[in-house]
This record gives C-alpha cells, structure tokens and sequence, in this order.
C-alpha cells in the first residue's frame, strides 16, 4: 500500500497528547519571518533576497495566487499513491530538493544535512555546483539514495569535464544545467550588505577539492586563498554560451540532461531539439532578472510547446503543498522546492528540511484528495480557474 504522506499531521496531534509541538511552523510560509529574526542578516538576505526589486518574486506568488483550485466531490480517494515517474526513475511523490548553493552560511551541516533529509523522506536531492561541501562527501552521506548533479556551465571546459566525470562516479544520476546565471544579477540585499559568500572562499568546494580547477593555480588553496577565489569568478559563469554547445555536455554524461531556467517555449523546443531530456521553468526563484514572466505563467505555453517530447519540472514561488498542486495542474511533471527547506536547515537542521519535506507532501497529499484526486496523474488544468489579476 502507498504511503500516505497526510499520516503526518495525525503524528503531529498524537505528540501534542504529551505536549510536544512542532519545533517549527507547518505553515510553511511563515519559515521566512523566522529566519530573519533568527539568523544573520546576511546569510538570510542572501537566501531570500531577489534581483532588482523583488518584483519577480512577488509575480511568481502572484501567478500562483490568482489560480484557485475547484475541488471536486464524491471521488473515490481513500487510497491515495503519489508516485511519480520522473526521468526513468520512480519518486515517493512528485518533489525534489531544489540546487541551492553555499548552505553553510545556513547550516554548519550544510548540504550534507539537506542531502540526508531528503534521502530520509525518498526525495531527490540535487546538489549545487556551488556548494560548500565537496560532491563526494555529500554521496558519502546519503549512500544510495537518488542524487542529481546541478552544473553552473562556466568558461574552462577541463573543470566542466571534471565535474561530469566526477558526479558521474559518485552516483549522481541526472544532470542540471543551470542556464539563466551566466551572469550574477543586481541584488540589492546582497549589494547593501557588501555580501557574497564567494568571495570568502565559501561555495566552492568543489572547485577547490577539483583536479582541473587547482591545474590552473600557481599555488595549492592554502597558500594563496585569494587567488584561487579570483580564479573561480574567473571561469564561474560563460556568457558566451550557445546551443550548439550543448553538445559537449551530452557527450561526457551518459545520464538524463535537464535545462534549468527555460521560460520561453521556443527555448524548450531548442532544448528538445538539442537532444535534451528535460527542462526546468524557472526564474531562478526571481533572482536572476527583474521584471521577468513569473514561472507559474510561463509552464503553461512551455508544456504545450514540449511536453510531448520533454519531462517539464517546474520550481520558483513554490511554499506549500498547494503551490504543488498547481503546478502539477499546469503541467509539470514534478517540482523543485527551494527556499522553504532552506529556512528549514537554517532554523533546525537536518531535522528541519525533513520537517518542510513533510509538511509540503502532506498538505499535497490532502489537497488531493479534497479536491477529489487519488494521485497526481489524473489532475489537470481543470481543477484550476483564474481571478483576474
């Protein structure tokens, strides 16, 4: 029988008889709040934070918002299966660990600790190129369990190289390849506080733990940390990237290849036609250009552009079960979840993104079957109506 991931709130009251609540919110929207009263302004900042305005970040929530779900009633729904194929692999339910990168300013368990979390619920974790924990040590960590590769597509092609045939060996299983960043954005919050991570040698494990990466130094890390920081902006993003050179990516990785940050469906049809397993619609959580299409009204045209010949993920504004919901009505086959668990780390630990993983596939779990659903497979863009804007 499938597991049912509403069970949790039942654990939840059962506990509350010998006076143990939550150590966090199950509303998981409130995570944020606490994290700026908790954490350091700029860790936090830099999590939340958003390019210019913040005016993307609000349209993705917006874009969400405005779809209301019309349950349906008298369905039969009592035994529910959230199973999903995603890419040739089975998934407990329709959720994966989003790529965020530096979690140690977070977390001093950083990824290890994400990656864990998810390996206990049966979540794909996806590992950030720009991590602070070297690729390895985070296999190590969660053993067996599914793991993809996140690639920033940087300017030296031996490091790129290496880093395929290093997760490749490590177990990862699909590889991301983050398009929108070949550039880092305008973000005032990091701007106001002079804040980024990477100039303090933080997020770039593994570059520096990489064969290719220390090849180009003149001396090892420990000698000349600056150096080696100035050599990895260096070679870090390649705006100089085109499609034909997607070719060199799929020629070093035998796995399923996925874009991240496709907004336009004629990007999807040049991804599909690219030879491409998949894309992500994203707008990199409204970090990346502001004034963009929120993510929620790019899937649609994105889905009807290739859903027929790709698997269409979906992250960007996504908080809770119901966000999931809708997404999976717009036509993604699964979500990415991104900051919500990243507040869970910062505020608890690995111990906090199991609880954030939780609370979002039981509030899924229930708003299927409320809505007249007994699994992600059978809902549609039905189940949803607009309000205007």
């Amino acid at each position: 029988m499938a597991k049912h991931w509403a069970d949790f709130q039942y654990e939840i009251y059962l506990n509350g008889m010998t006076g143990i609540v939550p150590r966090l919110p199950t509303d998981l929207t409130r995570l944020e709040d606490l994290a700026e009263h908790r954490l350091g302004p700029g860790p936090v900042g830099y999590v939340a934070g958003s390019a210019g305005d913040g005016g993307t970040a609000r349209a993705n929530r917006a874009a969400l918002d405005r779809r209301r779900i019309v349950p349906r009633m008298l369905r039969d729904v009592h035994e529910r299966d959230l199973t999903t194929e995603v890419l040739g692999r089975t998934l407990p339910a329709p959720l994966a660990l989003a790529p965020v990168g530096v979690l140690s300013i977070m977390h001093p368990d950083a990824e290890s600790a994400a990656a864990r979390a998810a390996a206990a619920q049966g979540v794909p974790y996806i590992l950030s190129s720009a991590s602070s924990t070297p690729l390895e040590q985070v296999a190590a960590a969660i053993g067996d369990a599914e793991r993809w590769f996140q690639l920033y597509w940087g300017q030296d092609r031996d490091v790129t190289r290496s880093f395929l045939t290093r997760a490749r060996a490590a177990g990862f299983s699909v590889l991301v390849v983050t398009l929108d960043t070949p550039l880092l954005a305008w973000r005032p919050r990091d701007l106001d506080q002079a804040y980024l991570p990477f100039l303090h040698g933080v997020g770039t494990a593994n570059y520096f733990t990489d064969p290719a990466f220390l090849a180009g130094l003149a001396k090892p890390v420990h000698e000349d940390p600056n150096a080696a920081v100035l050599h990895f902006l260096g070679l870090f993003g390649d705006p100089g990237h085109t499609w034909p050179d997607l070719a060199l990516l799929r020629e070093h990785w035998e796995g399923p290849i996925v874009l991240k940050g496709v907004l336009h469906p004629d990007d999807a049809r040049l991804a599909a036609d690219a030879g491409m397993d998949g894309v992500v619609v994203s707008n990199h959580g409204g970090r990346q250009v502001a004034g963009s299409v929120a993510a929620a009204d790019a899937l649609p045209r994105v889905v009807d552009a290739v859903g027929d010949r790709l698997t269409v993920l979906f992250d960007s504004g996504v908080r809770t079960g119901a966000d999931v919901f809708k997404a999976l009505a717009l036509g993604a086959r699964a979500v990415l979840l991104g900051r919500p668990y990243v507040y869970g780390l910062g505020l608890d630990g690995q111990a906090g993104v199991e609880h954030v993983i939780r609370c979002v596939l039981a509030e899924l779990d229930l708003t299927l079957a409320l809505s007249g659903h007994a699994g992600p497979a059978t809902v549609t863009t039905a189940d949803l109506t607009e309000t205007p804007a």
